[in-house]
């Protein structure tokens, strides 16, 4: 009977401190628990010791910190029907622990389709070369559409980064040679402009001679200075028109 009496008392004492302690939480400063009672949503707790009653209530636990989340590669055709594998990384964190348990089963199964999705739609629209130069743009774009679809989900997309841009070896030796024929094309230029140039200064320079004589006398004599530097062994000397006597002589 005391045997009994014994273990009786010691169910007394145990089963509340068990009671008790299962219904003691801690969440750390970067969690919630999100509270539900008979089924329904009661509130958000946390950070911090809180108390949840075993049966009627139940805690889920919400992690706030940012994640980071790898896009699986993607098969993508763009707008001038070239074929690529693209890759991207989101970061995202639940700002709203209600919204993330309630409004979705799962979010970040549900923000990882959801990106895939997005990186394929987003990146069709865009040719290749907008893919290779202007990620800027396209991770603005892609991060704003992610940020106001997963509004209602209560999380906050802060950024995303296209990671790779993959093409096949036919295509990037078709990028090789646009590349060096865009090279040809501006050396062509700049030898045009030059060739102008140098043109509208020898106008310019035989202007200036025409209408000076004294001009064309100078660069008499810079020529005969460079033809008598000249190693040749027959010198021509050039003898300008106007030194000539202006009439003949008469035979007498």
């Amino acid at each position: 009977m005391t045997e009994i009496l014994n273990m009786s008392w010691i169910l007394v004492f145990i089963v509340p401190a068990l009671i008790v302690l299962s219904a003691l939480k801690i969440l750390r400063e970067y969690e919630r628990g999100v509270v539900f009672m008979l089924g329904r949503f009661w509130r958000v707790k946390g950070p911090g010791l809180i108390i949840v009653i075993p049966i009627i209530q139940q805690m889920v636990r919400v992690d706030l910190r940012t994640r980071v989340l790898d896009v699986p590669e993607q098969d993508v055709i763009s707008r001038d029907n070239v074929s690529v594998k693209v890759n991207a990384v989101v970061y995202f964190r639940v700002i709203d622990a209600e919204k993330a348990i309630i409004q979705v089963e799962e979010f970040l199964s549900a923000t990882s389709q959801l990106a895939q999705t997005t990186l394929r739609s987003v990146l069709g629209q865009h040719e290749l070369d907008e893919m290779l130069a202007e990620r800027d743009r396209l991770n603005a774009d892609i991060r704003q559409i992610l940020d106001e679809q997963t509004d209602a989900w209560g999380i906050k997309v802060s950024n995303v980064e296209l990671k790779h841009v993959d093409l096949d070896d036919r295509m990037i030796r078709a990028i090789a040679k646009q590349a060096e024929a865009e090279r040809l094309r501006r050396a062509k230029v700049i030898d045009a402009e030059g060739e102008s140039q140098a043109a509208e200064k020898f106008l310019e320079a035989g202007q200036i001679l025409s209408s000076r004589p004294e001009a064309m006398q100078l660069r008499y004599l810079t020529a005969l200075q460079s033809i008598a530097s000249d190693r040749s062994n027959t010198i021509v000397f050039p003898l300008p028109l106007d030194l000539l006597p202006q009439g003949g002589t008469k035979a007498g």
